[in-house]
């Protein structure tokens, strides 16, 4: 039967309890409005593990004071009956205060990665995700945990985090689960109007449309992310973020592409005032 817990040290316990009688533990951290990639996260790791544990926190850290915290949806008995439904043996469900008793002064900082892309966008964004990454691992203790690729570069971000940091955690990429047009699942689709739902498709369009540049064989990466600028700018509703072609583990941009490699292309954009990520791996021929 699922266990709910809002405290950190009932958390602790049950999974420490798990592993005590030899169980492998999963972990799949989200803010909640479960969709059917949070799904995707959740039947992976319920696959691999014997104890898999749910984490629902709409953390603080990582919205800035102009983003959309208060509006960020929490439909929290959806989600446990989602999880229910999913395997899901413990769900955490904080509070705010839980979490952070006092105000937060440690902070986990990953250089080099956070500061492109997202981190350009939204400079505090990635501290915020990797200090409560940081916590919910401690928490949790040594287990696999599941995360999708639809956010590649807080993939990387935390990847590498947990290298540098040898915390005692196996990070498990999960593919993009896509509405059947190619949108990429999202909690922030719902903000979508329905001019805006219908533009959306352009980031999935303008991925594949890129692919096959590189399949015909170029092989600068200006020329590519500039095939992508173009398709996305294109439309109307769409205002472009940026378009990138980049190293999957490093997230350097690239200049050229070279055979036998594997890049991804990751654009944002805004519609209307909903902002949207999307990517793709490449494999250079």
């Amino acid at each position: 039967m699922m266990q709910v817990c809002s405290t950190k040290d009932e958390f602790r316990s049950l999974l420490d309890a798990a592993r005590r009688e030899g169980r492998r533990v999963g972990l799949v951290p989200t803010m909640g409005a479960l969709h059917a990639g949070h799904r995707s996260l959740i039947d992976a790791a319920v696959a691999d593990c014997d104890t898999v544990a749910l984490t629902i926190f709409v953390n603080p850290l990582q919205f800035a004071p102009t983003e959309d915290l208060s509006r960020y949806p929490r439909p929290l008995e959806d989600d446990l009956a989602l999880a229910a439904a999913a395997g899901v043996d413990v769900v955490f469900t904080p509070t705010v205060e839980e979490m952070y008793p006092v105000p937060t002064v440690t902070t986990v900082h990953v250089e080099g990665l956070t500061a492109s892309m997202e981190g350009a966008a939204r400079p505090t964004h990635f501290d915020g995700v990797t200090t409560v990454v940081t916590k919910l691992f401690n928490l949790a203790g040594p287990c696999r945990a599941y995360f999708g690729e639809k956010d590649f570069q807080q993939l990387a971000v935390i990847r590498r985090m947990v290298a540098d940091l040898d915390q005692p955690v196996e990070v498990v990429p999960c593919p993009i689960i896509r509405e059947p047009d190619g949108l990429a699942l999202s909690s922030r689709n719902i903000y979508l109007s329905r001019s805006d739902r219908a533009a959306s498709t352009v980031l999935h369009g303008a991925l594949h449309a890129a692919a096959e540049v590189i399949a015909r064989g170029e092989r600068r990466a200006s020329t590519v992310a500039a095939h992508l600028s173009v398709r996305i700018s294109a439309e109307p509703r769409a205002v472009l973020d940026h378009a990138e072609v980049v190293d999957p583990l490093t997230l350097e941009p690239l200049d050229e592409l070279l055979p036998g490699t594997t890049v991804r292309l990751i654009v944002a954009a805004k519609f209307g005032s909903t902002r949207l990520l999307d990517n793709l791996g490449v494999e250079v021929p």
